[in-house]
């Protein structure tokens, strides 16, 4: 439930509309609910803007379903990422709606959709190689209520392939940058726009790379004004941010 949905159920109350009981009813599982294993936060909406995410690493099948059975059951929005085609089964097993994205590795079971502002969020990445953390932020982006701009295998050793593309990325609120290797394409891009820019490191680099570590270090050392770094491979936490930015 989002502020909007507990302002017009209040009003409803007030004007004789709804009664007492049927308000407690839907609020019956206002601000949590206690499945044993997780707590699923109902109230992270009204407080930051967005529901609960799900991150499904780690938790098995039957949790990942019963979590989006509940979530999506009160009439929210569900998404999961960091997930397996196995636990995107088992979802589809409790939610027609649920829908599947491979490279992305996100479940999302969508029941009302998002107001989408004109600005776009601009997703660029160095290499081909980088396109699933790309994804995972590209499809965040857009399941959070936003157009994605997608400008992949744009880097460093080719960077006219960038420089065609600056007119659209110009026009867009936020731009993500994801780049393994060296990372030198957050500083590059930094360097050119006038919006705020998200770095996201990758595991992706031959072993001196030492899994990411080298282009975390050279994003966070970067030259370029404005530019802000996220934790390696996390697309889905370059998305978020990007998400809030774009909606302010």
């Amino acid at each position: 439930m989002n502020k909007e949905e507990l302002l017009d159920l209040l009003n409803s109350v007030k004007e004789g509309k709804t009664t007492v009981e049927a308000a407690l009813d839907k609020l019956k599982y206002f601000p949590y609910s206690d499945l044993g294993f997780a707590r699923i936060d109902h109230h992270r909406e009204i407080r930051t803007g967005y529901p609960e995410i799900i991150y499904c690493e780690g938790k098995s099948t039957s949790q990942v379903r019963e979590i989006f059975k509940h979530i999506s059951g009160t009439g929210q929005n569900a998404i999961g990422t960091r997930a397996s085609e196995e636990k995107f089964a088992a979802v589809s097993e409790v939610s027609a709606d649920a829908k599947w994205y491979e490279q992305a590795r996100i479940i999302s079971v969508m029941k009302k959709r998002p107001e989408v502002p004109k600005t776009p969020i601009a997703v660029i990445t160095a290499g081909t190689s980088d396109m699933p953390v790309a994804e995972e932020a590209a499809i965040t982006a857009e399941l959070l209520g936003n157009n994605v701009l997608r400008i992949y295998d744009a880097g460093v050793a080719g960077i006219h392939r960038l420089v065609d593309q600056l007119p659209d990325i110009v026009e867009c609120r936020v731009v993500i940058v994801i780049a393994g290797m060296e990372g030198a394409l957050a500083s590059v891009v930094g360097g050119l726009v006038d919006k705020p820019v998200i770095a996201v490191p990758t595991s992706v680099g031959y072993g001196a790379n030492f899994a990411g570590v080298s282009a975390l270090l050279a994003m966070l050392t970067s030259c370029a004004s404005g530019v802000s770094v996220v934790n390696i491979d996390n697309g889905f936490g370059a998305a978020f941010n990007a998400s809030m930015i774009n909606h302010l």
